[in-house]
């Protein structure tokens, strides 16, 4: 499935003009905003339409990373059929205290789902956790790479990541 026009629509709608502070504490007057993005019905199923492309042959669980990725790995179980965890920062401290929450993955190949990635410093962490939990984690997935050069994690350089766009394609507004 070919979805050209994705790139373009989701800067239209995510690209904010004004005066902001960024996260390193900069002042910009461009801010991008994934919420508008993952808070639009039909334009959050074509990203998750498109990450379900880049799944990895015999994947068997989508693991959703706290917080951005938990919504994105829901609307692709719902396309898909497969089962999705749901992966915390920490383990929790009351009930069951576990930081992978939901389907049994030990010795399943689990794929990691996040939203935006610029450094992937959460998302090794998570691996770690996902990993702990028993399951055979394969790759990582994620709506937009935001970091600088090739998409990876440098604390798991051996683990792929798949991103449906980069920071290039939202800057030139192609897909």
């Amino acid at each position: 499935m070919s979805d050209d026009r994705l790139g373009q629509d989701i800067d239209a709608v995510a690209r904010l003009q004004g005066t902001f502070q960024l996260r390193s504490g900069q002042p910009s007057n461009e801010y991008f905003d994934k919420y508008r993005f993952e808070s639009d019905p039909a334009l959050f199923r074509r990203v998750a339409q498109r990450m379900l492309q880049l799944l990895p042959d015999g994947t068997e669980i989508l693991a959703g990373l706290e917080f951005g990725g938990v919504p994105i790995a829901t609307a692709m179980s719902l396309e898909s059929g497969l089962p999705v965890v749901f992966v915390r920062k920490t383990a929790k401290e009351y009930g069951t205290c576990q930081a992978v929450e939901g389907a049994d993955v030990r010795g399943r190949r689990t794929v990691l789902i996040e939203d935006v990635i610029a450094t992937g410093g959460a998302v090794g962490a998570a691996a770690e956790l996902v990993r702990a939990a028993g399951a055979d984690v394969t790759g990582v997935i994620c709506a937009i790479w935001r970091g600088e050069g090739s998409p990876g994690i440098v604390e798991a350089p051996a683990l792929p990541v798949f991103p449906v766009l980069t920071r290039a394609d939202l800057q030139s507004g192609l897909a």
